[in-house]
């Protein structure tokens, strides 16, 4: 008998030359904030080697290049992928997103959609940041759907000075961050 594989990790080998950790740029419209975090597995350990995906609109609520605003916000992709290092951290440098239309038409409150790879993972696990102390959170319709008492995993806390922001992906354990279907 063999033990047991999954597949991976192929991280250093496969993404390092897509790693991109912010999004900001000169002359870009909105808030520029920092979110910093780290990935944890079920004993509270850091996990060194997981890959973070963060998928967000603009400042206004676009995701398309296409609609974002003229001249430098065309710049803005919205898209970032950051490794952790040793101690299971990252850090993005991005902009605070608008809030977007969802599927019923009304408008989502601003959060970032994030998929976590990592070794053992046969499918990235699938999960959003929302934001501490904004408004839009009270009536976010799949914020809404997430039981009261775990809704928490998902906002990320005011942390320091100006725009930052603390966020981590507990990966099992009582306060496992809500991972979505998908």
């Amino acid at each position: 008998m063999s033990a047991s594989q999954t597949v991976g990790p192929f991280f250093e080998i496969g993404f390092e030359h897509l790693y991109r950790r912010d999004l900001t740029f000169p002359g870009m419209s909105g808030k520029a904030i920092t979110l910093s975090g780290q990935v944890l597995d079920g004993d509270g350990k850091p996990v060194p080697d997981a890959v973070l995906e963060f998928w967000q609109a603009d400042a206004l609520g676009n995701f398309s290049e296409e609609k974002c605003e003229p001249a430098a916000e065309a710049k803005f992709t919205g898209f970032a992928r950051i490794p952790t290092d040793d101690s299971g951290k990252f850090e993005l440098r991005t902009i605070q997103p608008g809030g977007v239309a969802g599927n019923s038409g009304k408008t989502q409150a601003p959060h970032l959609g994030v998929f976590v790879l990592m070794r053992g993972l046969l499918k990235p696990l699938y999960t959003r940041i929302y934001f501490e102390g904004e408004a839009a959170n009270d009536s976010d319709q799949v914020l809404a759907l997430v039981p009261a008492g775990r809704r928490n995993t998902l906002i990320a806390r005011k942390g320091g000075t100006g725009g930052a922001f603390l966020w981590n992906v507990a990966l099992q354990g009582a306060d496992e961050t809500v991972f979505f279907a998908w």
